[in-house]
């Protein structure tokens, strides 16, 4: 990094982050000017608002991007009307949209992270006015600065862009010159309260509102704003959750973006949750599993739900971490039951550490995770009883689940509509329960809620069919675990069903020769068996019903709405199939 933090200075002499060859390839085409302004070195924080260290605008900006320290300035006139500024086609995020009088990132600068009095965002504030406005610094007195409070969102321009920021709102009431930089700004337009309405409610193609001074305006911005020294400031963070629904033509990541994008939150909320006890053999024992990798997609899967049918908030990715703890719970669990030795390609948890302490981890992962919904941010009170009824019915209907599968181990005969009941608690409770409560909790209505159940419903079902299918047909480093351990455990799959109803054949021999003989046969004698399930039509059957299922949940997605969130759900959906195909 180079260069000090002052008003006025030059592109060349601002502090600077390299930017890699292969990230800037995605600037090619671009404003040469736009394009230099993306190694500067802005504020990567954290969700709270803690700094991290300096990150290029373009990182903090980029496919997933990165929570980073922004300001939005609002500027009245002694007449009462506000400036809002048209951004300039060149920009290289939301270009030609109209939004507050400036708004940009304070940079990783002594003076620019000046906390006392809000000094750093004031000075950026200060410098950018007169780079895209060129508003004389004489004519802004930085203590006529109020600073009102923060805001959290992000929004997705595209699949390449998003803005993920901690946006400090500043306003100032100053008589000043306007001569905007026509790389940075098109167009100026001072307001009064009534035409700032008139320009959120009429929703102009034309005229498009970013996001972020929607949500400010919108949600936040109140009359004593336009008054001098009225705003009323505060220690908040408002969270916004996903706002990209809020700009036409905005278009949606795929499903690994979207899931990457609040990954690492829901992780964090993971680990510190199962962190927070003081014995630390109980601690890396409930981490155990997940240290082990995972794509999240039950933790993940409120958030994405809800940014599709409605309004997001940090408060989802509690209750989706809350859910992730109680699915590995489950696998713990699993595995002892199942006397598996292996998951996720390490040992499972009785045997990296022992049985009584991976039933007491799993026992006690279960109710941090009701502990962690109970403090989770955004949930209103009125809510609980609904989260607590919903999630406990969830794990019931696991638990409901696994001793089924218990119990078929030892029946002559399971029917398939015994199964289906079975993965329904075992498996797919948990992805409905996920779809639901993020409809819930987006403020969906009735419908769009039970269509998500559905939807849910769907997938989980297809999701534990494909689970089995890949049992049968991956090899073990694929698996994590040894391929073929549900037929040698006597697993009643819907394959296995399937097998059981077919006459008498030497196939259906060498399945029986297998089926629940545990370590007692050998890898050929399961190969043969897992050919038999082949020939006697069942491994086809069981394909053809999860493809039923991966049907019934793109027509469940048919009845919503179209957004940009939309395309990560059905990708979700499709992912299911994916994993064989």
């Amino acid at each position: 990094m180079v260069g000090e933090c002052m008003s006025g200075y030059g592109i060349g002499d601002v502090p600077t982050v390299q930017v890699e060859a292969d990230a800037s390839a995605v600037l090619l085409g671009s404003d040469s000017i736009q394009e230099s302004l993306m190694s500067e070195a802005v504020i990567q924080v954290t969700e709270n608002d803690e700094i991290i260290g300096p990150v290029s605008k373009l990182d903090s900006h980029h496919q997933t991007g990165m929570y980073h320290r922004a300001f939005s300035v609002l500027l009245f006139d002694s007449s009462g009307r506000l400036l809002l500024q048209r951004r300039a086609a060149h920009k290289i995020t939301f270009p030609n949209i109209w939004a507050n009088s400036c708004c940009s990132h304070p940079l990783h600068s002594e003076e620019e992270m000046e906390p006392r009095n809000d000094l750093g965002v004031k000075r950026a504030a200060i410098r950018k006015l007169e780079q895209e406005l060129g508003i004389n610094p004489n004519q802004i007195d930085i203590e006529k600065f109020e600073f009102v409070t923060k805001m959290r969102y992000q929004a997705r321009q595209d699949e390449n862009w998003i803005e993920r920021e901690i946006d400090h709102c500043l306003v100032i009431h100053a008589d000043v010159e306007v001569n905007p930089n026509p790389n940075e700004v098109s167009e100026v337009k001072w307001v009064n309260q009534e035409e700032l309405e008139a320009l959120l409610i009429a929703e102009d193609p034309e005229n498009v509102i970013a996001p972020w001074f929607r949500c400010i305006a919108a949600r936040m911005m109140n009359d004593d704003w336009w008054r001098p020294g009225c705003a009323v400031a505060d220690d908040l963070i408002h969270d916004m959750g996903d706002v990209s629904h809020m700009l036409p033509g905005a278009t949606g990541a795929d499903l690994n973006t979207s899931i990457a994008e609040v990954k690492e939150l829901v992780e964090h909320r993971i680990e510190r949750a199962l962190k927070h006890t003081s014995l630390e053999r109980l601690s890396g024992a409930m981490m155990h599993l997940l240290e082990g990798g995972g794509k999240r997609l039950r933790a993940t899967l409120p958030w994405l739900v809800a940014k599709a049918v409605g309004d997001t908030h940090s408060g989802m990715l509690d209750v989706g971490a809350a859910i992730e703890i109680i699915h590995n719970f489950t696998l713990v669990h699993d595995d002892i039951m199942d006397d598996d030795e292996i998951r996720r390609g390490r040992p499972a948890v009785h045997i990296a550490y022992d049985l009584p302490t991976a039933i007491n981890a799993g026992d006690a992962m279960l109710a941090i995770a009701f502990e962690a919904m109970a403090v989770a941010e955004g949930i209103e009170p009125v809510q609980l009883p609904f989260l607590v009824k919903r999630i406990g019915r969830m794990v019931r209907k696991c638990s409901e689940g696994q001793q089924l599968d218990i119990e078929f181990e030892d029946r002559e005969t399971v029917s398939e509509d015994e199964y289906i009941t079975m993965i329904h608690g075992k498996t797919a409770a948990m992805f409905l329960t996920c779809a639901e409560v993020g409809a819930h909790l987006a403020g969906a209505d009735d419908q769009t809620i039970q269509c998500m159940h559905e939807w849910g419903l769907s997938v989980g079902l297809c999701f534990q069919l494909m689970d089995d299918l890949i049992d049968v047909l991956s090899d073990s480093d694929t698996l994590g675990k040894p391929s073929g351990s549900d037929v040698a455990q006597g697993k009643r799959t819907l394959m296995v069903i399937h097998a059981l109803n077919q006459p008498p054949s030497q196939s259906k021999d060498e399945l029986l020769a297998v089926l629940g003989k545990g370590d007692n046969v050998t890898a050929q004698q399961v190969t043969r068996a897992h050919k038999a399930l082949e020939d006697l039509g069942s491994i086809e059957y069981a394909r053809t019903k999860a493809e039923s299922y991966h049907r019934k949940a793109h027509d469940s997605l048919d009845r919503i709405p179209d957004s940009p969130a939309i395309r990560a759900l059905r990708e979700l959906t499709d992912y299911q199939l994916k994993r064989i195909y």
